[in-house]
């Protein structure tokens, strides 16, 4: 079925939410750090989807480009976690930045606010950097760097390395190239 003939027609993402200990905590730290402006909340005493009974803060940060980040503050539930069974560098929030001055220039922004950013890290078409926001959630901000005849090969070779790992759990080596610069051996 191609992606026309779909009875499902999505039009991006509306917004991605996820939980934070203290919303305004959140709200500020994420207009500070990242410059999102902060666009709007929802609070009630029951979920309107469960009609459970489950006071929360649910507030909403443009991302830029229609895209919007939110989150949740639920002050009757046990304190947040993250899966143990996931590494943490696993699960994380990928803005894009316009180039690498803009990307050097957050990272210099983050560090001078007292923020540990690992990176730049080169990962053969972007390149990015890492850190963690005040709820924990790992960050990342990233800046396109790969060529157009780089990213069809990435398109092209796409389908067998899916189709390689599910059969073998082994990485594929059909885009190697990728992170040759990271390579220790």
């Amino acid at each position: 079925m191609t992606a026309a003939a779909h009875p499902v027609q999505l039009g991006g993402i509306h917004h991605a939410a996820y939980r934070c200990r203290d919303a305004k905590e959140t709200v500020d730290w994420y207009e500070r750090m990242l410059g999102m402006r902060y666009v709007t909340a929802f609070a009630e005493d029951h979920v309107p989807s469960t009609g459970a009974y489950d006071p929360y803060m649910h507030v909403f940060l443009d991302a830029g480009n229609g895209n919007v980040l939110a989150f949740f503050e639920l002050p009757n539930q046990p304190a947040m976690g993250r899966d143990p069974n996931t590494p943490e560098w696993v699960q994380h929030l990928a803005f894009r930045v316009a180039d690498m001055d803009a990307l050097l220039a957050a990272k210099a922004h983050l560090e001078a606010n007292g923020v540990d950013v690992l990176g730049p890290t080169h990962h053969g078409v972007f390149q990015s950097i890492y850190f963690f926001d005040p709820n924990g959630h790992r960050v990342e901000l990233a800046t396109d760097i790969g060529t157009s005849e780089q990213y069809a090969e990435l398109a092209r070779v796409a389908g067998p390395m899916l189709e390689e790992w599910s059969q073998t759990k082994k990485a594929p080596r059909h885009a190697d190239w990728l992170h040759t610069h990271n390579r220790k051996d």
